[in-house]
């Protein structure tokens, strides 16, 4: 048996509510499926589930709160179908040697093998229709009959069709008089989710997935006070000419299909991770007194929540990433964080962040730096502004970048670098544009490298 309990979604995350079932006992699930949405206070989000096997018993219902840490429910995977079931019987002891001249005793014939069968569910449905358990082909994992298995039995033309819903779908539905029956589920083997009520009912003015906490903003107001409390910051910003990035941007564009042309912000979210992949100081977490390099260059990016709050998706291996494809990656991110359906996986691990508010007209960001990170780079608006080239004073596409660092990490000379590496692969338009990767040799100035 396994526990399936709720995850840290968050350095700051101490907390959860559940907010929806996405199955229900007796169901097979395997390692990565989403099973379960929990409201992190933040965000809704998706959990995925890291053992394969059948659902037994959900412990926490929907609408509870529990410490992350706490058991929501209990899986039988493939290593538990070998341990034999509570209540089995002990083996049973050899039979004596028949005594010469007695008669041989007549064999008894065999008897049929007890079916596996975790699920308590399974088995009170079983008794109420009189089935015999031994007779219903399994397929579950290590040979276990799942509710579907019994559905297959319990199938007679004069039994109407079963709606397969969560059961918050099913509660919803019955708030909305919306009928089952007309949705199309969004979920596996077409399980209706609650995500797909709204658009069957247009009329319902509530988000897909309702937060159960009332303001988003109580969770970011407690990890920013934290990070005010006991990160010393330090602050650096630089100027940075992005008109040859943006140029050689417009050429790209114009070579592939408009569905797929890339925002100037990916262009810049580029330039960040391959900053710090050269500067790997700034690139990680600071965990009991002391520094930890990150595994790989894994950005986080800031996203502004429609109802309020944010929401921060991780890019991992950013730096790996050619830039259509972390274009694509920024915008399914995006989305499905707008949407609240962000997967557990894509909520933590974030070695640095990224906030970029110059879509709202803001020049100069001064971020607050998301513990256990020690940095924040902050992108303003792309303005055109007067700029020395060649001896003459021209007009040319320029940005403000700045950086939020832990001054317990690092100092303002490793701060001065990464900001300086940024600006040299932003102007060098051919580290950035396409989907070649940058190899270690093109990251990095030579002063950068000398040893220190």
């Amino acid at each position: 048996m396994a526990e399936f309990t709720m995850p840290a979604l968050g350095a700051d995350m101490t907390e959860g509510t559940v907010v929806e079932w996405l199955v229900s006992p007796g169901d097979e699930i395997r390692r990565g499926d989403v099973i379960a949405a929990v409201d992190t206070e933040k965000a809704v989000i998706d959990v995925e589930c890291f053992e394969s096997g059948v659902l037994g018993d959900i412990l926490v219902d929907v609408g509870q709160k529990v410490p992350v840490g706490t058991p929501l429910a209990v899986i039988a995977t493939d290593d538990a179908a070998a341990v034999p079931p509570s209540g089995a019987s002990s083996p049973i002891p050899a039979s004596e040697p028949a005594r010469p001249g007695s008669p041989p005793s007549p064999e008894r014939p065999a008897t049929a093998v007890e079916p596996r069968v975790r699920s308590p569910l399974v088995r009170l449905r079983a008794a109420e229709a009189g089935i015999d358990l031994r007779r219903v082909p399994a397929t579950g994992p290590g040979g276990r009959i799942t509710q579907s298995d019994l559905d297959r039995v319990l199938q007679p033309p004069t039994l109407p069709h079963r709606i397969s819903a969560t059961p918050y779908a099913r509660r919803l539905a019955a708030e909305r008089g919306v009928d089952l029956a007309t949705i199309q589920g969004s979920g596996r083997r077409g399980l209706v989710r609650a995500r797909d009520l709204p658009r069957a009912a247009p009329a319902a003015t509530r988000s897909p997935r309702p937060a159960a906490h009332a303001d988003p903003r109580h969770a970011t107001a407690q990890l920013m006070a934290r990070s005010k409390r006991e990160i010393p910051h330090y602050y650096l910003g630089a100027q940075v000419d992005l008109t040859d990035a943006l140029d050689a941007l417009r050429a790209h564009n114009r070579a592939i299909p408009v569905p797929d042309r890339v925002l100037p912000a990916a262009l810049l979210l580029r330039a960040v991770a391959l900053g710090l992949r050269a500067v790997p100081e700034l690139n990680g977490h600071w965990i009991d007194d002391g520094f930890r390099p990150g595994d790989g260059v894994h950005l986080g990016v800031a996203v502004s929540l429609r109802g309020g709050g944010l929401a921060v998706p991780v890019l991992r291996d950013a730096d790996a990433l050619g830039l259509d494809a972390l274009m694509r990656a920024l915008a399914d991110a995006g989305g499905r964080a707008r949407a609240g359906h962000l997967r557990s996986s894509e909520v933590s691990g974030a070695t640095a962040t990224v906030t970029n508010l110059g879509e709202l007209g803001v020049d100069t960001v001064v971020g607050v730096i998301h513990p256990p990170q020690v940095a924040l780079i902050g992108i303003g608006a792309v303005r055109t502004r007067p700029w020395v080239v060649d001896g003459a004073v021209v007009p040319r596409a320029v940005v403000d970048i700045s950086l939020a660092a832990d001054h317990r990490a690092s100092d303002g000379a490793t701060g001065s670098r990464l900001l300086r590496e940024i600006g040299r692969v932003l102007g060098q338009p051919d580290l950035l544009v396409g989907d070649d990767q940058v190899g270690d040799d093109e990251v990095g100035d030579d002063e950068d490298r000398r040893p220190r």
